[in-house]
């Protein structure tokens, strides 16, 4: 009965706390740690994430070690993601996962690592380091937890960054091809498709190979032309047979026609 009643008031209590921004400055002061947790958890309820953050930060040191810590350490990821600050998300579910190994929501906070890489990871015109670190998590989430119920999902999250790092490789690749340095061009065109030969820009990119290795040739010196030339029919051949009904079939034909009249 005593334990009822102390409950309902404390219940009041914070929710009177809650009602005020001069209660939530005197519960950052508090040293009732008790009902500053129940405070957070309030505030967490009720969509304040960045009151109860605020909380729960100060509540790390004083239940560390303890039972209670665990929700607290969990808590503070999931204010963090609910505020849609991912980097700090990502990184404090990292730290309850490895803090707590045994709790039952350590898968949950393995996959929101990797997520929250997920979520941050930029446009395919930006560097994509943080798109490498998600597929990482990703990857080694899939291993560690292979009858996940949220395989499919993760597969989808999978194919969407490997999709940016394709795209990334082309526009990184073509670029080169843009700016009129043909040779660098070639090779990165080349890497482009070794890295990822089923490339959803596999046909622009064999048609860059032509163009590069034809515009290389015609810009040399006497002696590189007719190596570099002989380059360009041994590119055109490899595209129109894998490409015989391609829309840069003409401008290929021209520039075959060209090498070909040099090398005869």
């Amino acid at each position: 009965m005593f334990l009822k009643r102390h409950l309902i008031i404390l219940g009041i209590s914070t929710l009177i706390i809650l009602s005020s921004c001069s209660g939530y400055e005197k519960l950052l002061k508090s040293k009732d740690y008790n009902l500053k947790y129940n405070a957070a958890l309030e505030f967490y309820n009720n969509k304040k994430y960045s009151k109860a953050v605020g909380l729960f930060e100060q509540l790390i040191p004083v239940y560390r070690g303890t039972e209670r810590s665990v929700d607290v350490n969990y808590y503070q990821a999931k204010c963090y993601y609910k505020q849609k600050d991912y980097y700090m998300a990502g990184y404090y579910f990292n730290n309850f996962s490895k803090s707590f190994p045994k709790d039952s929501r350590v898968e949950e906070g393995d996959f929101m690592v990797a997520y929250c890489f997920y979520l941050t990871s930029p446009r395919p015109q930006l560097d994509q380091d943080i798109t490498q670190k998600s597929l990482a998590a990703f990857y080694t989430f899939l291993a560690k937890y292979p009858k996940t119920k949220r395989k499919k999902d993760i597969q989808n999250y999978i194919d969407e960054l490997q999709h940016k790092l394709i795209e990334k490789s082309f526009n990184n690749s073509k670029l080169y091809y843009d700016l009129g340095r043909y040779k660098s061009a070639i090779v990165a065109l080349k890497n482009s498709l070794l890295d990822h030969p089923n490339t959803p820009f596999r046909e622009e990119i064999m048609f860059l190979l032509v163009k590069s290795n034809y515009q290389l040739a015609y810009d040399s010196v006497e002696e590189k032309k007719k190596k570099r030339f002989q380059n360009t029919v041994d590119e055109y051949f490899s595209f129109i047979s894998e490409f015989p009904e391609s829309k840069y079939s003409k401008d290929v034909k021209k520039m075959y026609e060209v090498a070909n009249k040099y090398l005869q």
